[in-house]
């Protein structure tokens, strides 16, 4: 089997999906023509679901994947655990080529590493939520009274604990999804494979689920690919982005990098709601001080507010408030930068790379 060399779990290598009786004859079409997504439509009457996706997914990450409704993001995960097979492009799970594994060997990698949380979770309604946590490892043959033990663990992880005996249909919908997620955590999978999971949820519901899983994930240091269709929810859970639109990966970036330096108009227009007071770092928008003292001249940085490179403008914000001077950014003592208050501005605007220009 092909093997990969550093940290990656999931990685993802020229990754097509074209749907369709012709489908190889229009991938090899498009790769001789480049031919659009509409032209492959109308020469072939083929669908285009992903378009040459290339990816990695590091250990213990949070990668979120967001675009609207048919923008294939639902159709590339299905092809990281073989759900559906690619029209060209290899995956990768810690090393071993997915596509190259029989049908026996890609059981085990999805019984034994991979868990998946949708958004309908398919409870069946004659178990009780034990017995529904349980199942995977019914499944594996392990006896009763193990796969009881950390289905209780999972339900108590989950917030869940005391409803073991109750049915899904005496659960909310949110008690539901905890339970979808009990169930994928219960199985001790290496991998997360979570499609839009929060999304039939109210806000209030939602976000608490989203704090619930954040914390489960750092404590059990989860491999995350995340499905999602809200921005808000991408930014807030993701260590890294990807945004795609038809088919493709058009920018893949850590939060702060897609929200303050988008790859073209199409995500410019995703992220200009977006706040940046809990997103955008010192780090990101202080001028260095051998600059600035270009510009300015020695300072004397006595009496000025300080700040770590990781703390955030709303932090920022405060400490400008209460002082006319600028703010110097110090790691370990040693000043590194200096934010002034123009500069505060344009991170606030979302212009961090402005920092430093001239000064009104």
């Amino acid at each position: 089997m092909n093997q990969i060399k550093g940290d990656a779990v999931i990685r993802c290598e020229g990754v097509w999906k074209i749907f369709g009786r012709r489908a190889k004859e229009a991938y090899a079409a498009v790769r001789r023509d480049g031919l659009t997504k509409t032209q492959i439509r109308d020469r072939f009457d083929c669908v285009v679901g992903v378009r040459d996706a290339s990816f990695e997914v590091h250990r213990g990450e949070i990668f979120c994947i967001m675009g609207l409704s048919g923008s294939g993001k639902s159709t590339l995960i299905r092809h990281i655990n073989r759900l559906i097979e690619p029209t060209a492009g290899a995956i990768f799970i810690d090393g071993q080529d997915v596509n190259g594994l029989s049908q026996a060997e890609l059981r085990k990698v999805r019984a034994e590493k991979i868990g998946m949380v949708f958004q309908n979770m398919a409870l069946m309604p004659h178990r009780t939520v034990l017995d529904n946590v349980a199942f995977s490892q019914e499944v594996r043959g392990h006896e009763v009274k193990a796969r009881q033990d950390t289905a209780r663990r999972a339900i108590a992880a989950v917030d869940l604990a005391g409803w073991e005996t109750r049915y899904p249909d005496e659960l909310s919908g949110g008690m539901q999804q905890r339970v979808g997620l009990a169930r994928a955590i219960a199985a001790d999978p290496a991998i997360l494979l979570m499609d839009e999971p929060f999304s039939a949820l109210d806000p209030l519901i939602r976000r608490q689920l989203q704090d619930k899983f954040m914390q489960l994930s750092a404590e059990m240091k989860k491999t995350t690919l995340f499905i999602t269709h809200d921005l808000d929810e991408a930014i807030r859970i993701g260590d890294r982005i990807a945004i795609m639109k038809d088919g493709v990966l058009v920018q893949v970036g850590t939060p702060e990098d897609i929200v303050t330096n988008p790859a073209d108009d199409y995500v410019a227009d995703f992220v200009a709601g977006i706040s940046k007071l809990e997103l955008i770092s010192a780090g990101k928008i202080m001028e260095p001080l051998e600059r600035y003292a270009q510009r300015r001249g020695p300072a004397d940085l006595d009496g000025w507010p300080e700040a770590h490179p990781d703390q955030l403008l709303n932090d920022l914000v405060d400490l400008s408030i209460a002082t006319q001077h600028p703010i110097v950014v110090k790691v370990d003592g040693q000043p590194l930068g200096v934010i002034t208050k123009n500069a505060l501005l344009r991170g606030i605007k979302g212009e961090p790379g402005m920092a430093g220009q001239a000064e009104g």
